[in-house]
Parts: structure tokens; C-alpha cells; sequence
């Protein structure tokens, strides 16, 4: 009788073990959200604060926390994630729950507590291709998942950015830009229509849109404004320049080309 009580037991371990885990339902949220930003060595030490007091400011907003609350489920999934050259990405804050002031209060306090590390270049597909795969497996579901991108500068190293777009956006996934340009393009990187780069080669999939930081004073409103947008899932209205005779406003590889002069003068 123990035996086979114990053939028993050894059967059903043996079992369990061949068996998929049992995952828990994910919980569902009216968006989630990763806050992608550039920590390159192209933003100054003031630009890179700027940036940080923006998104701690504009977290605990009462327009941010209203749009939040008023969704469907009243409330969202947000990471924040720092990104520099092609293998310098980092998370900062994981996956949390927002679903009211308090909450955001303290998603808020700990970012505003965490050091702003700076490295070399700029690789806005590295930060694309380390950001999308944190979707999978986040505890979380929603219809609508954004990769919001900040930077102050163009790709210059990395895989091109067409190609690191293109697979975010077949799988579904929103990528919304912030091209901060507070300074005039002094830097061997810099560019003057960062804008249009944004728009033509940076942002895509399902009502993408961007807001542009052209001063100081505007840093935090733009931000509270675009969280505000992707929140409500509303998209702006954006009428882009027009295009030159043969179609293409900008070369998304004006980066890396860049890239390689500096590197031959």
C-alpha cells in the first residue's frame, strides 16, 4: 500500500514537472506605456535634469493622473528606461501599476531618486530593439502598447533605424517621439530638422504622433501634454512639411553619415 501510494505521488510530481507553469491571468490596463529616454553624451548635464524633473513633474500632474483614472480601467502600466549607444540601455523604474495620485506619487519619488547615467552616442534602434521585448511577459494587457522616445539627436550607431522600427510597429506596438530641441546643432551629430527626422524616421504604427521641445520653459508642459495624449489615446494633428520633388524629406541615415565624417576628419 505505500508503494503504491508512493508510485502515486512520484507519478503525479513527475507529471507536474512536464507541464507549462500556470501563469496568472495578465491584469488588464488601458495602456502600457515605457518612457524611452536619451541619456547620450549629446545632452548636457542641465538638459539631461531638465529631462528628468520634466517626467517626475508631469507623472504627478493632476491632468496626467485624471487621464489615467478616467480610462476604462482607470489605470496604465509604465516602465522608464535610459538609453545612450548600442549596447548602453538600461531599465530604471520596471513595470508599475498607476491607478491614482498615490501611486504615481510613488513611481514619481523613486525616479526622482535614481542617478542619470550618461553615455557615448546615440542609438535610438538600440533603445527600440532593448525596450519592445519588455512588453512580453509584464504582468500586463492592453490593446495599446507605446515606446515614447525622447532624444536630442539622430541614430548614429547601431542598426539603421528604418530597420529596428519596422519590427516594433508589425508587432503592434506605438512609437511616439519627443525630439527635444532646446539648443542650436553645434555638436558633429546635430541636426537642425530633428523634427522632421523624428516624423519621417522615428515614430510609426497606430496613431503616432510627436510633440517637439523647442525651449527650456516648454521641457515640462510638452511632456505633461504628450503623456496626457498617449494616455487618452488621442493623436494631434500633425501636418508635416512638404516634401521635396522626389518624395523624401530627410535621409534617415543622415546619422551615421555624420558619424562617418567626424570619423575620416
Amino acid at each position: 500500500m505505500r508503494r503504491s501510494a508512493f508510485t502515486l505521488v512520484l507519478a503525479a510530481v513527475l507529471w507536474a514537472a512536464v507541464l507549462p507553469p500556470v501563469r496568472a491571468a495578465d491584469m488588464p490596463v488601458d495602456l502600457e506605456l515605457i518612457l524611452a529616454v536619451d541619456v547620450s553624451l549629446s545632452m548636457d548635464v542641465d538638459e539631461q535634469q531638465l529631462q528628468r524633473d520634466g517626467y517626475v513633474a508631469a507623472l504627478t500632474h493632476p491632468d496626467v493622473v485624471s487621464a489615467i483614472t478616467q480610462g476604462r480601467h482607470g489605470k496604465i502600466a509604465l516602465s522608464y528606461v535610459e538609453w545612450a549607444g548600442p549596447t548602453s540601455q538600461y531599465t530604471v523604474m520596471d513595470w508599475r501599476l498607476i491607478d491614482g495620485p498615490a501611486s504615481a506619487r510613488a513611481f514619481a519619488a523613486e525616479l526622482a531618486r535614481a542617478p542619470i547615467q550618461r553615455y557615448r552616442f546615440t542609438s535610438i534602434s538600440g533603445g527600440l530593439a532593448f525596450a519592445a521585448p519588455q512588453f512580453d511577459n509584464n504582468g500586463y494587457e492592453s490593446k495599446r502598447r507605446v515606446i515614447d522616445v525622447s532624444g536630442d539627436g539622430p541614430n548614429n550607431m547601431g542598426i539603421p533605424i528604418e530597420m529596428a522600427r519596422a519590427p516594433v510597429i508589425s508587432a503592434g506596438i506605438t512609437i511616439n517621439g519627443l525630439p527635444i530641441m532646446i539648443k542650436r546643432p553645434g555638436g558633429p551629430f546635430s541636426i537642425p530638422d530633428l523634427d522632421v527626422y523624428y516624423e519621417d524616421c522615428v515614430i510609426g504604427g497606430a496613431g503616432a504622433f510627436l510633440v517637439v521641445v523647442r525651449s527650456t520653459d516648454q521641457f515640462a508642459e510638452a511632456i505633461r501634454r504628450k503623456l496626457v495624449l498617449e494616455i487618452a489615446g488621442r493623436t494631434p494633428q500633425v501636418i508635416p512639411a512638404a516634401a521635396p520633388a522626389g518624395g523624401k524629406r530627410i535621409d534617415c541615415l543622415i546619422g551615421e553619415k555624420l558619424r562617418e565624417q567626424w570619423m575620416r576628419d
